[in-house]
């Protein structure tokens, strides 16, 4: 998968990417990521990507001019084009799954009051958005996309039925698990756990992940 990233904080990006199930899947081939400065795509002397809104208001915006130069010279004939930004859809993972089924992403970091409207409307096929919450730009909801995707990516994972088992995967939280010794300063595995028994080990762990859901997540059921 290839995806670059659009931003004015390309230094943000070193060490989260640098990392991990991202850095392994870069080393394996898996996944070509590359980030781009947007001041690389203004031509004036100051490199200036923002301006004063019509209308007022308070803040900038992020120009047209640098941002249709960059993705118009990124972009590429299957390349899907991602602004995030708060007034984007929710991410989750179904779409996380949806992205890594895909060969190539541009993720546009938004920045200041967000985007000229004429981005969204002429550039973009997507927006998304990491929760309902403001951030000072959007460099970390780009890494958490990454992440995300790239972990669902066949081979990131030492085991790809990982993925297969995690909060989400099935519409879920995920079930409690339990590793070694059987019991610790008196709290116990539950003896399903431990009876070899895989059919009632599935139905346990598939009661389980209803009720924490019901529990923590009931938006989910």
């Amino acid at each position: 998968m290839k995806i670059d990233v659009l931003t004015l904080f390309p230094a943000m990006f070193a060490g989260p990417l640098d990392e991990s199930i991202v850095m392994r899947a870069r080393r394996a081939g898996l996944l070509d990521l590359e980030i781009h400065n947007l001041r690389d795509y203004a031509h004036d002397r100051h490199r200036t990507v923002d301006d004063r809104p019509f209308g007022g208001g308070p803040g900038m915006l992020l120009k047209p001019e640098p941002i249709f130069e960059a993705v118009e010279k990124l972009a590429r004939e299957k390349t899907r084009v991602i602004l995030l930004s708060p007034a984007g859809r929710a991410f989750n993972q179904a779409i996380a799954r949806e992205l890594a089924l895909l060969d190539d992403l541009l993720l546009v970091s938004g920045h200041y009051e967000g985007f000229d409207e004429r981005i969204r409307a002429e550039l973009a096929d997507d927006e998304l958005s990491i929760g309902d919450y403001v951030l000072t730009n959007g460099a970390l909801p780009a890494m958490v996309i990454i992440d995300a995707v790239t972990r669902l990516l066949p081979g990131a994972l030492g085991d790809d039925e990982s993925s297969q088992e995690e909060s989400f995967s099935h519409g879920l939280l995920e079930y409690p698990q339990y590793t070694r010794p059987a019991e610790f300063r008196g709290m116990k595995v539950p003896e399903v756990l431990l009876s070899g028994n895989h059919a009632e080990i599935a139905k346990w762990r598939a009661e389980q992940s209803r009720q924490r859901t019901k529990e923590r997540r009931p938006d989910l059921l």
